[in-house]
């Protein structure tokens, strides 16, 4: 049985994922730790996995004292981008036996449909991502929107696609969104939604939409236990849920 210590305990999904551990067969809660606990009590327990929801400035910084204590780290904060996973990659030179795995998102939906989302995008003229999200999350946009647009826009490079059309010249309220690997994004921020996103495909005459949404935490927690389950067994840094789905 795999011991599981949970960084961000006492968040929502915190809460819900040492919830779902501990109705697991295979794995255990060890350490519950939030703002103010001693970080060490995970080395005291014993964990075999940390498992990392805090917010993502105190993370990168978690994730590093995890690496240098021999710790697998499922990562689940945002604010990991390309940089982030650089910098977990150049630790684990030192700790070759320690694998990270940085989900993004946990939702098999939102998986699904940021695949299915890469593989249309160079087929299409124009496209653009709106992610919403509860008016308590600390950070825009979120990670699985940057990962989405990221491999969308890596596709499209390698597709040889024109930049998406847009004649705006002006536009002194920013409202026309962040780009991101040229692919234009959108943060809401509305009381009642809890995770969703949208990508927009479009041509002259056709409008693709992929949306997922998911409306409780519980719907993310097959995607926690798979990626605790997973995590022992990877090499080095990955990123994304959908390394370790049967998705091909």
């Amino acid at each position: 049985m795999n011991r599981v210590a949970v960084l961000g305990a006492r968040g929502r999904m915190g809460v819900a994922s040492v919830r779902a551990i501990e109705a697991s067969s295979d794995l255990t809660v060890v350490a519950e730790i939030d703002v103010d606990d001693d970080i060490q009590d995970i080395v005291d327990k014993k964990a075999d996995i940390v498992l990392v929801f805090s917010p993502p400035g105190a993370a990168h910084e978690q994730v590093q004292w995890c690496i240098k204590q021999g710790i697998h780290v499922v990562v689940g904060s945002s604010g990991f981008d390309e940089q982030s996973v650089e910098d977990i990659r150049a630790a684990l030179v030192d700790h070759p036996d320690v694998s990270v795995f940085v989900v993004p998102n946990f939702s098999v939906s939102a998986v699904l449909m940021t695949k299915f989302a890469t593989k249309a995008a160079p087929y299409y003229e124009s496209v653009e991502i709106i992610e919403i999200h509860h008016p308590g999350k600390v950070d825009a946009p979120s990670g699985t929107a940057q990962h989405t647009a990221e491999l969308i826009g890596l596709a499209r490079a390698k597709a040889g696609c024109a930049p998406s059309p847009d004649a705006t010249t002006r536009d002194p309220h920013g409202t026309r969104g962040g780009q991101i690997e040229g692919v234009s994004v959108h943060a809401v921020r509305v009381r009642g939604f809890m995770s969703s996103q949208e990508v927009l495909l479009g041509v002259e005459g056709e409008i693709l939409r992929l949306r997922y949404d998911s409306v409780t935490r519980e719907s993310l927690m097959p995607g926690v236990l798979t990626s605790l389950r997973a995590v022992p067994n990877l090499t080095g840094v990955t990123v994304g849920l959908d390394a370790v789905l049967d998705l091909d």
